[in-house]
């Protein structure tokens, strides 16, 4: 079962905000995020958290609708909205809280750097979308 991209998202700035240091995410990192909880939610489960595909863009991956909803707060962090405290993935929350915790300690330009060198973004062209099945695949073999 997909979920929204939007509930996906705001759970990843609220998660962000709740940990030790309180960090509020900027749309850079959490594209970032989002590429690596999608990544591995296909490969773990075979199926996509999220229906919205995500694009290569010059500085690495983006779900556009997540960009267009938060891009005014620029390179800001952001605030998550009250509703992430509603949203609960059931089976799928120790997965992403591994995926956080691994990834949620890099800078946006950290995870940026990691992306780019990864072949789903590698071997897309810049503007087209990541094919989930180059994520299935690149991360189905990390999973292993």
């Amino acid at each position: 079962m997909a979920y929204s991209v939007l509930d996906v998202a705001n759970k990843i700035l609220a998660y962000g905000a709740e940990r030790d240091g309180g960090e509020l995410i900027s749309n850079l990192k959490l594209q970032k995020l989002l590429y690596y909880m999608q990544g591995f939610y296909l490969a773990y489960f075979h199926e996509s958290l999220f229906d919205e595909e995500i694009e290569a863009w010059q500085y690495g991956p983006v779900v556009p609708v997540v960009y267009e909803h938060y891009k005014d707060n620029g390179s800001a962090g952001i605030s998550p909205s009250g509703q992430s405290l509603i949203f609960n993935l059931p089976k799928e929350e120790t997965l992403f809280n591994e995926v956080f915790r691994v990834y949620g300690d890099y800078s946006a330009i950290g995870l940026m750097n990691l992306t780019h060198s990864e072949m789903p973004w590698k071997s897309t062209k810049i503007g087209d979308v990541i094919e989930k099945q180059k994520l299935n695949s690149f991360f189905g073999k990390r999973l292993k």
